[in-house]
This record gives structure tokens, sequence and C-alpha cells, in this order.
């Protein structure tokens, strides 16, 4: 009993440390390729990305037989996972833009404000309901982004607007989850198995004409053609490694592991980012970061208690509907917060 036991912590541990593995090294990937490598083109790295997951998803599924194919209706694929596809393809590409504009570590801030939208936009448009717990374990989420914005040494409007607009399609992506993908009980490698070729198809055409012609210059140019692109297509094959992880990571922790786990993510790719880059971070920068990680840990924690309390009572009594507490769904929609690779619990 002792050793199976000690044998599930090993492998939770296992999960969590090579989910954050693969997470720094994409974002560090990606921010090296843009800054250090001068490829300045988030379109292509996006759809490199986009591939190199639909290769390795179909893979995963079809030859290694990793996750049994989940069968989707045609139409539903047109129907449900198209729409979903656009969100996503938007949320990556602007996480990508972001990163060019702006560092990793005001980067990674922003995307914490992930739960706070979702929330308000599930108010605002969903008109759902929340117990005011919830709405007060957001308030540090909140301040902590605006103590960190008003503070950032290399603030750039432009990567800020594509970090906050990147969390909105992030939440509006696990919003729309819920209602388009009801009765299909995705896993992270099936969810990039049917969304990254959809993906591909939507940007694949615009980064062709947008990002074209400045590509093949930077080929011509460029001196260290083939670490260069390496590099670049070793960043898309870790984008699937990332996706991979996160399904292997939820299979092996519990809910408040999980939680904590993400935010101590955010907290390492932050300071391994640092130490590469050495972007200028201040006194007051580097609490606002702390308080908006603190506060997405307590936020996590209120959403594990409350849903805790809601099936204690749904047990004991039926709730009038004016009552209810409701509150966001975990497993799917952190699974597609976390999708590729740019993404606080479960059940």
């Amino acid at each position: 009993m002792e050793d199976n036991h000690n044998r599930g912590d090993l492998r939770a541990l296992i999960a969590v440390l090579q989910w954050w593995c693969f997470n720094v090294l994409v974002i560090i990937m990606n921010k090296w390729i843009f800054q250090k490598l001068d490829f300045k083109f988030p379109l292509s790295v996006s759809c490199i990305h986009f591939i190199c997951s639909a290769i390795g998803s179909s893979l995963a599924i079809n030859f290694f037989k990793v996750k049994p194919l989940i069968e989707v209706a045609p139409e539903d694929r047109w129907r449900r996972i198209f729409p979903m596809s656009f969100v996503f393809c938007i949320n990556i590409v602007l996480g990508n833009v972001s990163l060019r504009y702006i560092p990793v570590s005001f980067m990674q801030t922003i995307k914490s404000f992930t739960p706070a939208t979702t929330v308000f936009l599930q108010w605002l448009v969903w008109r759902k309901t929340f117990d005011w717990r919830i709405w007060w374990s957001l308030v540090p989420i909140v301040g902590g982004i605006l103590l960190t914005s008003m503070t950032e040494l290399s603030f750039n409007v432009f990567g800020f607007c594509a970090a906050f607009f990147g969390c909105l399609a992030t939440s509006t992506k696990t919003i729309l989850a819920e209602t388009l993908l009801h009765g299909y009980k995705f896993d992270s490698i099936n969810t990039v198995y049917y969304m990254a070729p959809f993906a591909t198809m939507i940007l694949g055409l615009p980064a062709l004409l947008l990002e074209g012609p400045g590509v093949l210059n930077w080929l011509q140019t460029q001196d260290a053609l083939y670490s260069s692109l390496f590099i670049i297509f070793g960043s898309g094959i870790f984008a699937f490694c990332l996706n991979f992880s996160i399904f292997y990571v939820i299979h092996s922790t519990t809910a408040v592991t999980f939680n904590v786990a993400g935010n101590m993510k955010v907290a390492v790719a932050i300071m391994v980012s640092w130490l590469i880059f050495r972007n200028p971070i201040s006194i007051l920068n580097a609490f606002g970061c702390a308080v908006t990680l603190i506060g997405c840990t307590f936020y996590g924690y209120v959403r594990h208690k409350l849903s805790q309390d809601n099936t204690a009572v749904t047990g004991k009594s039926i709730q009038s509907p004016r009552k209810s507490i409701q509150s966001p769904r975990m497993m799917s929609g952190k699974v597609f917060q976390e999708i590729l690779p740019l993404v606080n619990d479960k059940k």
C-alpha cells in the first residue's frame, strides 16, 4: 500500500517536472526565435507549431496508440470543432505576437489574468452567477496585473494588447468548449488531433501572404541557416510535447497539486527567462508578479472548495435555481487554457 502511494507521488513529481520543462522550453525558444534569430514572423511560427502538433497527435493516436481516437461526426467537425479551432488559432497567434514585443515575464503575468477574464465573460455574456468568494478571489489577480503593467520597464502597448486579447481568446475558447464540445470527452491529444489541422488551414494563407516575402528574405540572409531552422522546428516539436505532458500531468496529480504546479510553472518560466534574456525587472514589478501568482493560486483554491461544497449540498438537497452557485467547468477548461503551448484545477 505504501509502495503504491510512493510510486504515485513519484509519478506525479515526474509529470509536473516534465510539464514545467516543456513549457519553459517552448516559451524560451519562441522568445529566442523572435529576439536572437531575428525571425520576426509570429504567424509562421504559429503555423509551424500547428503542423508539428497535427503530425505528432496523428502519430500518437494512429501509430503509437497512446490514446484511442474519439470519433467525431463529420458535421460536428465543421459545426463544433472549426469554430473552436478559429478561436484557438487567434489565441496562439496573439501569444506569439506578444512574445515578440514584450518580455516573457510580463507576458506570462498578463496570461495569469485569464481566470478573471473567464469569470467576467461568463457573467457578462452568458449571464452566469458566481459566489461572492469567486469575485473577491479575483481582486489580487487584478491588482497584481495593474501593478505589474504600471511598473513594467519594457512596456509596449502593442505587445500588452496582444497578450490581453490573447487572455480574452483563451477565456472564450474555454467557455465555448463547454457548449460546442458537449457530449465529447476530449483529452488534450484528441483535442490537438482535431483542432491543429483546422488551425493550420486557417492560418496558412494569411501567413503566406503577410509574411511569405519576409521569410524568403530571412532565409537568404541568415548566416547559420540550418541551426536556426533546427531551433524553429524544434520549438514546434516541443509544442506538441507540451500538449502531451498536459495529458500526463492531468492524470497523475490531484486538483490542488495541478493548480499550485500550474502557477509555479509560470514563476519558473519567468525566472528562467530573466536569467537568459536579462530583461530589467523593478522591485515593484516583481512584487506585482508575485501578487498575481498568489492570487491565481488562491482563486484555484476557492474554486476547488466551492466545487466540494456544491457536491456535498447537491447530495443532500435540491437548490433553487436563483441560489445555485455556478463556477467554470474544471477539467475541460484547464485543458483548453493550457493547450498549445501558450494554458486551475480539475475534477
